[in-house]
C-alpha cells in the first residue's frame, strides 16, 4: 500500500547548505569607549524572548564594533542560541550584532521559507539540547549547527505549514493572555487584602524572611559551591539536582541531572523536601517554585536558594505571591549586584522584610487563589497545553515525513 502522505515528502539537507552561519562576540567590558553611549544594537539571549527582536537592552559603539569579533547582521536574519539556553530562536527586525552565544543564520536562496525555518528550529529545541556538550551547561558549536539535518519539503508546502502553525500560534497567544489576566487577578486581590508589601500601608506586623523560616537546621540554604558539584559527579539516575530550569519554568519534573547516594549524603545540607520554596539567584533572578508532595528527593544547585518556612507563621504560597509582586522584585533587584546580570544571594533574601497577616487571613486569601487556579489549571492551562501539543504534532507529522 502506498503512503497516504506522499505530498509531504522532503529531502534532508544540512543547515549549513541552506544558510550562511556565523557567531558574534563581546567587546571588552573593561573598555568604556566600547559601550558608553553606544548606538549599535547588541543582542543577548535575554533579548530573544519573542519571535522578533526589534530592540536590545545593550548597544555598542563603533569602537567596540571595530575592536571585537562582532558582525553586523541584517534584518531577517534568524538568531539561534548555541550556549547555555540552547535552541532559543528569534528573527531580527533591525540591523544588529550579537554576542558569541548566538549564531546568525542568513538564508541563501528562496528554496527555504524563513518562517518555516523558524518553526523548524523551535521544534528541534530538545534535539539540539541533546547534541550539547557538557553536563553542567549545554552548548553546541557552529560545526554541529551547520551539520544539523533539515527536512525540506517544497516551498509551497513550507508556506502551507507556516500558515497552519501561525493560526494555532495566534490561539496560543490568546490563551497565554487569559492566563496572564488570571495572574493579575491573584496579585490584585493580594493588594486589596494586604496592601503593598514594601510600603505596608495597613501597618501590619513585619518579619524578615529569616524570622519566618522553620526553626530547623538548614531551613535557609544556598546551593553548594560549584567545586562541590562538578559535572563529573552527575549520574544517570539517583537523587535529583534542582536548578534554574525547574524554577524558571515552574515545573519541578523537568531536568535530568542526578547524583548518587554518596554525593547526596555529602551535600545533605542542600537537600529539599515537599513544601520547600526554591528561588533563582542568577540571571533570571527571583523566580520561585514551591515543591509539591510528589517531588523527587534531591538537592539544589549553586544557582538556587531553598527555604523551609515555619507554617505556623506563613504559608509558602503566600510568600511566593508576595515575593512575585513588582514592588518586592524592585526592592530586591535594587540591591542586586553583578555587572552583566542581576544576582541575588542568601543574605539579601534573609533580610527582606514582609508584612505577615494572621494565618486565618492567609488562608482566606489562598482559598481565593485556589478558586482562580481551578480556572487556570482546569481550563486555560489545559487549552494552552493542548494547542501547543497540536502545534508540535502537526509540524512533526509534516516536516519529519521520510
Amino acid at each position: 500500500m502506498t503512503s497516504s502522505k506522499p505530498q509531504f515528502v522532503g529531502k534532508k539537507v544540512k543547515l549549513g547548505e541552506l544558510c550562511e552561519i556565523c557567531s558574534g562576540g563581546t567587546p571588552k567590558r573593561s573598555v568604556a569607549e566600547y559601550w558608553k553611549d553606544g548606538t549599535i544594537p547588541w543582542v543577548k539571549i535575554g533579548d530573544m524572548s519573542e519571535k522578533y527582536v526589534s530592540s536590545t537592552e545593550e548597544r555598542i559603539t563603533d569602537a567596540g564594533f571595530n575592536n571585537s569579533s562582532v558582525k553586523m547582521l541584517e534584518p531577517g536574519t534568524l538568531l539561534y542560541s548555541i550556549f547555555a539556553s540552547i535552541g532559543a530562536v528569534s528573527i531580527l527586525k533591525i540591523p544588529a550584532t550579537t554576542n558569541q552565544a548566538i549564531a546568525g543564520l542568513k538564508i541563501k536562496d528562496d528554496s527555504l521559507d524563513r518562517d518555516f525555518l523558524y518553526h523548524y528550529l523551535k521544534s528541534r529545541e530538545s534535539i539540539s539540547k541533546s547534541s550539547g556538550r557538557g553536563a553542567a551547561q549545554n552548548n553546541i558549536n557552529l560545526t554541529i549547527l551547520r551539520n544539523m539535518q533539515v527536512t525540506l519539503p517544497s516551498i509551497e508546502i513550507q508556506r502551507s505549514i507556516v500558515r497552519n502553525l501561525e493560526m494555532i500560534s495566534n490561539q496560543v497567544t490568546i490563551a497565554e493572555s487569559h492566563l496572564m489576566d488570571l495572574d493579575a487577578l491573584v496579585k490584585s486581590r493580594f493588594i486589596e487584602m494586604f496592601g503593598d508589601p514594601i510600603r505596608n500601608p495597613l501597618r501590619m506586623s513585619v518579619s524578615s524572611v529569616e524570622e519566618l523560616a522553620a526553626p530547623i537546621k538548614n531551613s535557609m540554604k544556598a546551593g553548594p559551591f560549584g567545586s562541590a558539584l562538578k559535572k563529573e559527579v552527575y549520574a544517570e539516575s539517583g537523587y535529583k539536582v534542582y536548578g534554574q530550569e525547574q524554577v524558571i519554568s515552574g515545573n519541578q519534573f523537568l531536568g535530568n541531572y542526578y547524583i548518587d547516594k554518596e554525593k547526596y549524603e555529602q551535600l545533605n545540607s542542600c537537600k529539599v523536601m515537599p513544601g520547600d520554596v526554591l528561588i533563582s539567584l542568577v540571571g533570571t533572578v527571583g523566580k520561585v517554585l514551591i515543591l509539591s508532595e510528589d517531588c523527587q528527593p534531591g538537592i539544589i544547585n549553586p544557582r538556587l536558594v531553598k527555604i523551609t518556612f515555619d507554617k505556623r507563621k506563613i504559608f509558602p504560597e503566600y510568600f511566593a505571591i508576595a515575593f512575585s509582586l513588582e514592588s518586592v522584585r524592585s526592592s530586591l533587584l535594587g540591591r542586586a549586584h553583578g555587572q552583566t546580570m542581576n544576582v541575588l544571594n542568601l543574605g539579601m533574601i534573609k533580610k527582606l522584610k514582609l508584612p505577615v497577616p494572621s494565618i486565618s487571613r492567609q488562608k482566606e486569601y489562598l482559598n481565593f487563589v485556589a478558586q482562580v487556579d481551578k480556572s487556570r489549571f482546569g481550563g486555560m492551562l489545559h487549552l494552552l497545553n493542548s494547542l501547543s501539543g497540536i502545534m508540535h504534532a502537526s509540524f512533526f507529522s509534516v516536516a519529519d515525513t521520510d
